[in-house]
């Protein structure tokens, strides 16, 4: 990758180039308006990916479907806001003496970084006859970045050769000093995080109702399947004495991957462009209840499944802290350097290993969500979501949010909340959606001053404006 930027552009570029670590409501720009909360909102392909119950309702239209929704957020709860701006948007700028050292005490977190993005090329749900239920498919792709640095791991990241252990244990031409031998990375990067996920999916989901007391209550049930093609995987765990670390990544990052490119056990994919590196399956199950006239419920299990990562897969085991082939960074190119740590082994502080391929579990979760609808101008609802693995693309935490969509006039629907969790800080959400009986279009973002405050910075943007609703049931 070229900048520390390519991420979001990567995930983003796929919209145009296909027919389409744990947050895939990004894409829908009410959901992200109420701060992710969204298990009893989601209506038609909304629900996919959250809650495939909620297509057994009966909806307001026979069908709906939506072209080009899109969103990305980034956030950090360790880095000031200037040191978050220039770490994503001036990677370029000078970085001083000052600067380098205060970046390592800052990146030194456990959510140094975390990046999502979405992007929903295409959805389409269909109301069937009453007691058949509604079905829906959608296009969709998925970008979610994790990043743990303990206060080695930052130090060597941004100081290379300069970083205080590696100058404990080598003199400045690399040679070990003697004596104690230099420490194993499980235990001198204990803590360290480094996750990259990046998807492209095809998704089809059916809902309907499997039970109805009139007036009391009212049960639904949803089955989803997603085929998934993997564009990029990156997953380093170093905790508890182990150290685990593998990628599979496409020729869309950039990455120079040295001799490994011409062993026989690594299956090397070149050249440009957006290649699959991988395929898997991936299910999601869910329940759904309507209490009375006015209490809503859910709950789901998504992203059951695996993926076969088959393209680019090289590995790597504990081993001694090596000395780096890299001095420390002049720029905030931050982002980049960790990028680099998934290349040429004389580049990064991994000795790897050639796979011809590797099996990970898809980022399971499990999906809880009540709520009230007083009626169609007023509803309000609370989420929590729990990471069920530590996988590439999960959540790094429990996701807890309270949100409510509003309408002062007919044709505006105003959402706002309150969220927490999955590797951000506690957030106040805002979204503006305009209605009309056959089109919606809206913008939105996950938190209204993450952009402004010094402490725990987070930007974040979601927007839609081809939602359509034909018909009426």
């Amino acid at each position: 990758m070229k900048t520390c930027l390519s991420w979001l552009p990567a995930a983003l570029g796929l919209l145009a180039a296909t027919p389409a670590l744990a947050q895939n409501e990004l894409s829908n720009f009410s959901a992200t308006g109420r701060g992710g909360v969204v298990n009893t909102f989601a209506p038609d392909y909304q629900a996919l990916g959250i809650n495939p119950a909620n297509l057994g309702r009966q909806g307001n239209s026979l069908i709906s479907f939506t072209i080009g929704e899109v969103g990305a957020g980034a956030g950090s709860q360790s880095l000031t806001n200037s040191q978050f701006k220039k770490l994503l948007f001036h990677a370029n700028d000078a970085l001083t003496a000052a600067e380098r050292t205060a970046l390592v005490a800052n990146l030194t977190s456990n959510n140094a970084l975390n990046i999502n993005a979405d992007a929903t090329a295409f959805g389409l749900a269909v109301t069937l006859p009453p007691g058949l239920g509604g079905l829906a498919v959608s296009v969709r792709q998925r970008l979610s970045g994790h990043v743990a640095l303990n206060q080695n791991s930052a130090d060597i990241i941004v100081n290379g050769q300069q970083a205080a252990i590696v100058q404990q244990y080598y003199d400045a031409a690399g040679t070990p000093r003697g004596g104690t031998p230099p420490p194993l990375l499980s235990a001198a990067l204990d803590g360290t995080q480094l996750q990259l996920a990046l998807t492209n999916e095809f998704n089809i989901g059916y809902g309907v109702e499997v039970f109805n007391v009139p007036g009391v209550i009212k049960l639904t049930a949803g089955a989803g399947y997603r085929y998934i093609q993997g564009i990029g995987v990156a997953d380093v765990r170093i905790g508890g004495g182990s150290l685990s670390a593998y990628s599979s990544l496409s020729p869309v990052f950039d990455i120079n991957y040295g001799s490994l490119a011409s062993s026989p056990t690594f299956n090397y994919q070149n050249g440009s462009g957006l290649q699959p590196v991988g395929h898997g399956n991936g299910f999601d199950l869910g329940l759904a209840a309507e209490v009375g006239k006015v209490i809503r419920l859910g709950a789901s299990v998504t992203d059951l499944g695996s993926m076969t990562w088959t393209g680019n897969v090289i590995t790597a085991t504990d081993q001694s802290l090596t000395f780096p082939q890299y001095s420390g960074l002049a720029t905030y190119d931050v982002v980049q350097n960790i990028v680099n740590q998934f290349g040429d082994s004389g580049k990064t502080l991994f000795t790897y290993q050639t796979a011809q391929e590797r099996r990970a579990d898809l980022p399971a979760k499990l999906r809880l969500g009540g709520g009230v609808r007083i009626s169609e101008l007023f509803e309000a609802g609370l989420d929590v979501t729990v990471p069920l693995n530590k996988v590439a693309g999960n959540l790094p935490t429990t996701f807890i949010g309270a949100g409510l969509d509003f309408k002062p006039v007919r044709w505006v629907r105003l959402s706002t909340g309150v969220s927490g969790g999955a590797g951000y800080s506690l957030s106040v959400p805002l979204g503006v959606t305009f209605v009309t009986p056959v089109w919606e279009a809206g913008l939105s973002t996950r938190s209204v001053a993450g952009y402004f405050t010094e402490n725990n910075p987070y930007s974040s943007v979601a927007l839609g404006f081809l939602r359509f609703k034909i018909g009426k049931r």
